[in-house]
This record gives C-alpha cells, sequence and structure tokens, in this order.
C-alpha cells in the first residue's frame, strides 16, 4: 500500500517533531512537556512501521513517558498517552497472556488519568478500548485475521512493503488497518493531546 499525501504530510511532521525534541532533550532532559511530545511522536509514527519497529518504537515512547510521570505523577497527558501505547502494544502480540499484561498495564494508567481529569471523555473511551481489549483481541485471533496479519511480522505503511506483492502485500495493508484502527480508537495523541503543544507557525502572507 503506496502513502497518501495526508499520510506523507503527517510522518514528515511527526518526524519533524521527534526530531526537535531530540535537540531539545540534548539541552534539557528534564524538560516533562518535551518528553511528552518526543513519546507522542513515536506513537504517532510507530503506525507507519512494520510490526518489530512498531515495537520498538511503542517501547521506547514508554520509556519516555515513565520519565515524564517520574518527573510530574500527576501528568494526566501523560498517563492518557501511556494507557494508550501499552494498549496499541497489546494488540501487536498473539499471545493472549502477553497481550492481557499489556491491557492490564493500560487499564491501569488509564484509569489513572481519568482520576486526574473526571470529566475527559476521550480518556474514558480510551480507557474503555482498554478494558474490552482482551475481548476484541480474542475475537480478531478466533477469525484468523491477527494471525494473518502479523504472520513474519509484517506492518504498516512501510516502504519495504510497497515493494511486496500478492498475499504479503494483502497482509501488511491488513496489519496497517488493524493498527490504524487501534491507534484511532485509542485516540492516541497527536490532534487532540499534542495539538496545542507543536504551536505551528502562523501561515505564510499571500
Amino acid at each position: 500500500m503506496e502513502f497518501t499525501t495526508a499520510d506523507m504530510e503527517k510522518v514528515f511532521l511527526f518526524d519533524h517533531l521527534r526530531k526537535g525534541c531530540e535537540a531539545q532533550y540534548a539541552k534539557d532532559p528534564l524538560d516533562s512537556d518535551n518528553l511528552l511530545k518526543w513519546a507522542g511522536s513515536l506513537i504517532e509514527l510507530a503506525q507507519f512501521q512494520t510490526v518489530p519497529q512498531a515495537k520498538v518504537m511503542l517501547s521506547d515512547a514508554i520509556s519516555k513517558l515513565e520519565d515524564v510521570l517520574t518527573l510530574n505523577p500527576g501528568k494526566h497527558e501523560a498517563l492518557w498517552c501511556l494507557g494508550n501505547a501499552y494498549t496499541t502494544q497489546a494488540f501487536l502480540y498473539p499471545d493472549a497472556d502477553v497481550a492481557k499484561g499489556h491491557f492490564d498495564k493500560a487499564v491501569e494508567y488509564l484509569q489513572r488519568a481519568v482520576d486526574e481529569d473526571p470529566g475527559n471523555e476521550i480518556y474514558r473511551k480510551a480507557l474503555d478500548v482498554a478494558i474490552r481489549g482482551p475481548e476484541m483481541l480474542m475475537e480478531l485471533t478466533q477469525s484468523g485475521m491477527m494471525q494473518q496479519a502479523l504472520a513474519g511480522g509484517g506492518g504498516g505503511r512501510s516502504a519495504s512493503s510497497n515493494a511486496s506483492g500478492g498475499k504479503k502485500k494483502k497482509n501488511n495493508d491488513f496489519t496497517y488497518d488493524v493498527c490504524g484502527w487501534i491507534i484511532l480508537a485509542c485516540g492516541i495523541v497527536a490532534w487532540v493531546g499534542m495539538a496545542k503543544a507543536l504551536d505551528p507557525p502562523p501561515p505564510p502572507a499571500r
């Protein structure tokens, strides 16, 4: 599956954000807002990677979010992002027991986010997805869709998948659909949690 223009713009934006956060971290490693943006960009970029690469990116994001909570334990945006990262990770593991461990962590962090900001419907919806996650994963597994998608470690809309053909290409496309849907269902980071922090420059004068 080829990148759409919107995909390319999104990847460019979040990769640019990631690099900027990395540079800022070198100057101030205790900037919790910067760490949060960095983790958010990694979670967004993960959906365009192969499954193994996505796991690495999500693990990196989780590490940074844990650093945020060390600096600011009550930061509900970080709790929300961390819960979503674990939910997304869970769907990348075909082993139900391993996945459940990730779902349990997701529920723990998302419940804390809801406790910190009780009126936030996005947090509540993300918590609901995490709670129902094992059931959703079981349905996908029983249908054979997850095994097909994760076979051989294939993944999202990476450049390597574009060269694939036939059944493998279909599997890769499906993996993107599943992982992309999960990320959307979780309401992960980007446009809601991170948009305010991005502070985009004003449009050029006409």
